[in-house]
C-alpha cells in the first residue's frame, strides 16, 4: 500500500507543478478558443491541461517501475507499456484537437487506433465471467472488438461530461478511488497478481486528477481539454479491461472457496463488462446515452454539441455552478462506493438501506430549487435569503397577494432605495404635483 501511495503522491505532485507552466504555454500558443453558445464560463480560458496530466502519468509509471513490489507489474505484464502507448496516441490527438480542432469522425478513428494499439500490446479482454456459466473464453477477434468498444465508450463518456469546472476530473477521481479499493482487495486480499496492473492504473489515475483539480476548480484557471479528458478516460478504461479480462474467475473461486462467493466477489466485474464501469462511472455513461438518444431523435449527429447535458440541466433548474458539480460528485460516489460495498457484503441489509436513504437525500437536494417554502415571519432570519418571502414594490408577495400593514414599509424601502441611488426621497411626490400643476396651466391656457 505504501508504494501505491508514493506513486499517487508523485503523480499528483508532478501534475500540479506542471499545470502552471502548461497554462502559460497554452496562452502563448493561442490555445484559448472563443466562448461558444454551449459554454458556461464567461472568459476565454486556456486548454491543454492534458499535457500536465500526461507528464504526471509518465512520472507515476516511472516511479512505480523502480519500486520493489510494483516493479513486478512491469516485468510480469506488458499492460503498463500498452497503457503508455495508447495514452501517448490519445494524448497527441487531444493536443491537436485543443489547438486546431479535429473532426469528430477523425477523432473517433484516432480513439479506435489507440485502443487497437493497447490490444496489440497485450491489454485485451481474454474471457468474460458469466454468472451461472463460469468463464467464457473469447476468440482474438471478439476480444479485440470488445476491448476497442469499451475503451471508445469510456473515453467519450468522460469527454461528454467535461462541461463544468472540476467536474470531469473530480468524477473520474471518485471512480478511480472506488476502482482502486476493489482492485486492491482482489490483489492483496486474495493474492491474485493479475489484479496488480489495474490497481496501479487506478493509483496513477487518482494522482493525475488530484494534481489537476486545484487548478481546475471553479473558477478554473485552465481546462484539461480533450487532451486531458480523453487521456483519463483511456486510463480508466484500461483498468476496467485489465481487471475484467485478465483476472481468471477460476482462480478467484479457489481463493473464495465456493462458486457462490465468487459470483459475489465478481459483481463489480459483471457490471463493467456489460455497460463498462457502470459501478464507478455511471453518471458519465448515463449522460453519454442520453446525449446520443437526444441528438439522434432530433436528426443531429451524435457528436453535435448542445446544452442538454446533465450539468446544463442542473444549472437550468437553479443550482449554482459549485452546487451542480457537488451534486454530480455525490451521485458518482454513491453509485461507485455503493457497488463496492455491495460486493463486499451483498447480504447486508444495512448497506441497502443506507443506499436507499442517501438516494432519497440526493433527490431532495437535486430538486431543492423547485421548492419555495413559506417560512414564518419570525423564522426568516434563520433561513437563507432565497427561502424568505419576497416583496414587490407594492408590498405584495410573488403571487400578488397584498400583505396588510406592509404598504408603508414597501414605500419606505422604495424611497430609501431611490435615495441611495441619488434621487431625493420626495422626488416622486414633487414630480406628481408639478405634473398636475402643468396640466392645470395648460387647461387655463386652452380656455383663454
Amino acid at each position: 500500500m505504501r508504494e501505491y501511495l508514493l506513486t499517487l503522491c508523485v503523480t499528483a505532485a508532478v501534475t500540479y507543478l506542471l499545470t502552471g507552466p502548461v497554462r502559460k504555454f497554452a496562452i502563448a500558443a493561442g490555445a484559448m478558443p472563443e466562448i461558444r453558445a454551449r459554454d458556461v464560463h464567461r472568459e476565454p480560458t486556456p486548454r491543454l491541461g492534458g499535457i500536465a496530466m500526461f507528464g504526471g502519468l509518465c512520472a507515476g509509471l516511472l516511479v512505480a517501475s523502480q519500486l520493489t513490489n510494483t516493479s513486478s507489474v512491469f516485468t510480469l505484464s506488458d499492460e503498463p507499456r500498452a497503457l503508455l502507448a495508447g495514452a501517448g496516441l490519445i494524448w497527441l490527438l487531444g493536443v491537436l484537437d485543443d489547438k486546431w480542432g479535429v473532426d469528430a469522425l477523425i477523432k473517433l478513428g484516432g480513439q479506435m487506433i489507440a485502443a487497437g494499439v493497447m490490444v496489440w500490446q497485450g491489454l485485451t479482454v481474454l474471457w468474460l465471467p458469466v454468472p451461472g456459466v463460469g468463464s467464457v473464453a473469447l476468440t482474438p477477434l471478439q476480444g479485440t472488438l470488445l476491448t476497442v468498444a469499451l475503451v471508445v465508450v469510456t473515453i467519450n463518456a468522460v469527454n461528454f461530461v467535461d462541461g463544468l469546472d472540476g467536474l470531469a476530473s473530480g468524477m473520474v477521481c471518485i471512480a478511480a478511488v472506488a476502482f482502486f479499493m476493489y482492485a486492491y482487495r482482489i490483489w492483496y486480499g486474495h493474492g491474485i497478481e493479475a489484479a496488480a496492473p489495474a490497481t496501479l492504473f487506478a493509483a496513477v489515475l487518482m494522482g493525475m486528477c488530484l494534481g489537476f483539480l486545484p487548478h481546475n476548480m471553479h473558477p478554473a484557471r485552465i481546462f484539461m481539454g480533450d487532451s486531458g479528458s480523453m487521456l483519463i478516460g483511456l486510463v480508466l478504461a484500461a483498468g476496467a479491461v485489465s481487471i475484467t479480462g485478465q483476472v481468471d474467475p477460476d482462480v478467484l473461486t479457489g481463493a473464495t472457496g465456493s462458486v457462490r462467493s465468487t459470483v459475489q466477489e465478481m459483481v463489480p466485474v459483471y457490471v463493467p463488462v456489460v455497460l463498462l464501469p457502470l459501478s464507478v462511472i455511471a453518471v458519465p455513461i448515463a449522460d453519454l446515452v442520453l446525449a446520443v438518444v437526444r441528438r439522434t431523435w432530433r436528426g443531429q449527429s451524435p457528436f453535435a454539441a448542445d446544452r442538454g447535458h446533465l450539468h446544463h440541466r442542473l444549472l437550468e433548474i437553479g443550482h449554482s455552478h459549485s452546487r451542480a458539480v457537488l451534486i454530480m460528485y455525490f451521485w458518482s460516489a454513491l453509485i461507485a462506493f455503493g457497488t463496492v460495498a455491495f460486493s463486499v457484503r451483498s447480504s447486508s441489509l444495512v448497506i441497502v438501506l443506507a443506499i436507499v436513504l442517501l438516494s432519497a437525500v440526493g433527490l431532495v437536494i437535486l430538486l431543492m430549487p423547485r421548492f419555495t417554502p413559506r417560512v414564518p415571519r419570525w423564522a426568516q432570519r434563520l433561513v437563507p435569503p432565497r427561502y424568505r418571502i419576497r416583496r414587490t414594490a407594492a408590498g405584495q408577495d410573488p403571487e400578488g397577494a397584498a400583505e396588510p400593514g406592509e404598504d408603508g414599509a414597501a414605500d419606505g424601502a422604495g424611497q430609501r432605495a431611490r435615495g441611495a441611488a441619488g434621487e431625493p426621497a420626495g422626488a416622486t411626490a414633487l414630480s406628481e404635483r408639478e405634473r398636475l400643476a402643468r396640466e392645470g396651466r395648460r387647461t387655463v391656457d386652452s380656455r383663454s
